[in-house]
């Protein structure tokens, strides 16, 4: 009664189903994996986000690259401003989405070095190769804290590196880049100011990141794990119903004295 599974149709059928059941459970361990990294960072960022401050020549130097361990690491950076090499990053948006710029200030340390500023967001005008309107920074010695970030890259932020930009405008927050700029050294990475704040709440300081939502990936993956066991009970649910139409159609053809439908067969082929 099963031998209608060698046919053709069905044969594809089965082909498909296991093809299916190992490409759903491998989608389901690729979110779990994400859940697992996602459980881990926010684990980091909470870690780091609580740590005593430390000054920030302490975790990074010129030409350092920022390992993810430090990432969001509190920090203190005390030294004057360098406002003739301030430039603004294009196309960043705001807590409400709106689209503006990251204002980016080199801050020379009283210990020696330079060290870079995310000061914040400010809005871009209707012009948006002129330069904002960026208030002040104070004058004289200044504490910045603020958390610890690793430079940016096209690769590792996926923003392009465009070139004949605006004056003092830039694409990416990378330290070796502003090194080149400024014609010195520049400590690895940057700092995300969180204080002190602003007066006039401009620029508008960077919100921490979240690490409190572990966001739906373990759903996901249970999800992807069930789909693939419902793929051979559904290929069992439809072969057995095969079979009882099957029967039901001979059962009716054998009441009704009549053989079940055939194929009719060519006429031999006349001379």
């Amino acid at each position: 009664m099963y031998r209608f599974l060698l046919t053709r149709q069905w044969l594809i059928l089965a082909l498909l189903t296991l093809v299916l059941i190992p490409t759903m459970v491998e989608l389901g361990f690729w979110q779990l994996h994400r859940h697992e990294h996602r459980v881990a960072q926010n684990a980091l960022i909470s870690h780091n986000l609580k740590a005593k401050p430390v000054p920030v020549a302490a975790l990074t130097s010129p030409g350092h690259t920022i390992p993810r361990s430090d990432y969001w690491r509190a920090v203190t950076a005390t030294g004057t401003y360098d406002t003739e090499h301030e430039v603004v990053v294009r196309r960043r948006t705001s807590t409400d989405g709106s689209i503006g710029f990251h204002v980016l200030i080199p801050l020379d340390l009283k210990g020696g070095g330079t060290v870079l500023i995310n000061r914040g967001w400010v809005p871009a005008g209707d012009d948006q190769r002129a330069f904002p309107d960026v208030p002040a920074v104070p004058k004289g010695v200044v504490t910045v804290t603020g958390r610890l970030k690793a430079d940016e890259t096209t690769g590792t932020s996926g923003i392009k590196d465009l070139s004949d930009l605006p004056d003092r405008q830039v694409m990416l927050i990378n330290s070796a880049q502003q090194a080149k700029a400024l014609s010195r050294p520049v400590l690895g990475g940057y700092i995300e100011q969180t204080g002190p704040e602003p007066s006039g709440d401009v620029p508008e300081l960077i919100e921490a990141p979240d690490d409190s939502s572990i966001g739906p990936h373990m759903a996901y993956a249970v999800q992807w794990w069930l789909f693939a066991s419902g793929v051979p009970v559904g290929y069992v649910v439809l072969a057995r119903r095969e079979r009882r139409d099957r029967a039901e159609a001979a059962a009716e053809a054998e009441a009704s004295g009549e053989p079940e439908s055939q194929p009719e067969k060519p006429e031999p082929a006349t001379a």
